[in-house]
Order: structure tokens, then sequence, then C-alpha cells
């Protein structure tokens, strides 16, 4: 009466949650005494972490395979991903003020 259902594809646990690519990555960090998040990153330029909301962001975000992150690369993704929601957010509300104020909208770089 109180079993639990189990998952379409039969797998389940904590390491469902883990792609093979993920578990291959952290395994080769353990054996060669690295730490588990990918130093990569940082040397190939700006991390997500630090990267500025806009077009950017948005590109590498959808870019990226989740799949392959590590739990912490994951973590830092939604983060990214949370400040571009704000950002654009903000575009928007800029964009309804602009509107209800009735006032035509400005070109860029218009005088």
């Amino acid at each position: 009466m109180n079993e639990v259902p189990l998952q379409p594809g039969g797998s389940g646990g904590p390491m469902k949650a883990m792609s093979p690519g993920v578990v291959d990555f952290l395994f080769r960090q353990l054996v060669t005494g690295e730490p588990p998040e990918d130093t990569q990153w940082r040397r190939e330029g700006t991390v997500l972490a630090e990267q500025a909301p806009g077009a950017e962001l948005a590109r590498r975000l959808s870019e990226t395979d989740v799949e392959s992150l590590t739990p912490l690369e994951l973590f830092e993704y939604v983060r990214a991903s949370q400040r571009l929601v704000a950002w654009a957010e903000q575009l928007k509300d800029r964009a309804v003020g602009q509107y209800c104020t009735g006032q035509p909208a400005k070109a860029p770089g218009a005088a």
C-alpha cells in the first residue's frame, strides 16, 4: 500500500540527477586531485557568475549543455538565468512605463 511508484526508465536515487558525462568528469577530477568544479571556465574567459545580464549571457545560457554541468556549475547556471530574467523584467517594466505615459519612444541616439 505504501509502495513508492517506479519512475519510467527504471533508475532512481541520487545518481539519476547526474548525466554520465558529469560522473565521468567528477571521476577524472577525483583521480587527478583536481577540484570538482571545471576550472577551465575561468581560463577561457568570463564565467557565468560574472557575466553581465544581456544578449551575451542569453546566448551562453542557450548554448550550454545543462546535462554536462557539475552540481556547482548547474547552481551558477540557474543563478545566471535568474539574473537574466530580472534584467529582462526591468526592460519590460521600462517599456510598459513608457507606453503608459503616452509619449512616443525616442529613437536610440536621437538628441
